[in-house]
């Protein structure tokens, strides 16, 4: 059996952020990082590569990124889901997902919340 790749999901209608997170992301090496800027692009790429880990944003252009992050966390494969927002008023409405600000994205909380403590 071949090797099989991780992946983490990017989630952001900005594409610049987008970008900075994965970059971010990619230096924490738990897996090759997918982008996507919409819920449905979303779940096609999370429906085509099964990611380990999702960074979603709270607002999206053609959906709540809340329930985004619920449906992704309820796939069979179980990736773990962080929601972030620039407003971070938003970590009310996560319903138990957790939250990390756009703002504090550099700190190591990111990476143990993606990748559930392991470096």
């Amino acid at each position: 059996m071949g090797d099989v790749t991780s992946h983490v999901l990017v989630v952001d209608d900005d594409d610049d952020f987008r970008g900075l997170a994965a970059r971010m992301i990619a230096a924490f090496d738990i897996g090759q990082v997918a982008q996507a800027g919409t819920c449905a692009a979303a779940l096609e790429v999370a429906g085509r590569l099964h990611p380990v880990a999702a960074l979603v944003d709270v607002g999206l252009p053609d959906g709540d990124g809340v329930a985004l992050a619920a449906e992704l966390a309820a796939a069979p494969w179980s990736p773990r889901v962080v929601l972030t927002s620039s407003d971070s008023s938003a970590a009310a409405r996560a319903n138990g997902i957790p939250f990390v600000a756009k703002e504090d994205l550099a700190d190591h909380l990111l990476r143990d919340l993606l990748s559930g403590g392991r470096e």
